[in-house]
């Protein structure tokens, strides 16, 4: 009696689905997308010589200008430009190019350090990331989507969005920009470091008065830059000290 009850349900859940058709079924379906980053990559002194030694890494974000399929242009301006002439430089450098006509992608940058962690000996525990224009909305975008990976970041002339003060309220943070930029107002990185700073965290900002667009120039030649960039660690941090810095500079209290 049992089975047979059992049987005359299932029948008449057989005949209720036919008269209303199939049922949906929720599905998942994963796209990866297949992408390729060109970068220039720069070994310090002594890598090549300790298979064993982990360096510190420092990636660079170039500006709008210095996008395409030629990756000498990524030496116009910033770390690129110098490096070579620096035997002392002790950062692995990696420099991506983002191509023509597009913008930074958050999640293929993230990709790529994914990899670089694994071709190379870097010390995860000092990984730090500069940019300016372009690159320094991106240096800001990358370190809120992923604000626990950097030991520091150094935005020059760029601008975030203000409602992910919270996420890098832990980062410790020195931005740069020109006071006479007109084409990414200062405000754009008062109001961010402003904002992070409301939610308790560790952000400076340098102003060069007088100073358009191309703060970088101010910003690259800051003696203490690199050297505050090494003092931090994802378990160390510290501020940047604004009394070194070039004479026609002002930090932003």
């Amino acid at each position: 009696m049992k089975r047979l009850t059992l049987f005359l349900i299932l029948g008449l859940v057989f005949m209720f689905q036919s008269m209303m058709g199939q049922v949906q079924s929720c599905q998942k379906f994963t796209v990866v997308r297949k992408t390729t980053i060109n970068y220039l990559l720069y070994l310090p002194s002594g890598y090549e010589q300790d298979n064993q030694k982990k360096f510190p890494l420092l990636i660079f974000l170039h500006g709008s200008g210095e996008r395409g399929d030629s990756l000498p242009l990524v030496k116009k301006n910033g770390p690129p430009s110098f490096i070579e002439n620096r035997p002392d430089f002790p950062f692995i450098t990696v420099s991506p190019q983002c191509p023509k006509g597009t913008w930074w992608v958050i999640e293929d940058l993230q990709a790529m350090l994914e990899q670089l962690k694994l071709d190379y000996r870097i010390d995860t525990n000092r990984m730090y990331l500069t940019g300016l224009s372009m690159g320094g909305f991106g240096t800001w975008a990358w370190a809120s989507k992923f604000p626990k990976q950097f030991a520091a970041i150094a935005p020059v002339c760029g601008g975030g969005d203000v409602q992910f003060a919270d996420k890098l309220k832990d980062i410790p943070i020195w931005a740069f920009h020109g006071e006479a930029d007109t084409i990414v107002p200062m405000k754009r990185t008062k109001e961010m470091v402003e904002a992070i700073n409301a939610k308790g965290g560790n952000a400076r900002c340098t102003i060069y008065p007088a100073v358009g667009h191309n703060s970088w120039e101010q910003a690259y030649n800051e003696k203490e830059l690199f050297t505050w960039l090494l003092s931090n660690t994802r378990s160390k941090k510290t501020l940047p000290n604004t009394n070194t810095q070039t004479p026609n500079s002002k930090p932003l209290k």
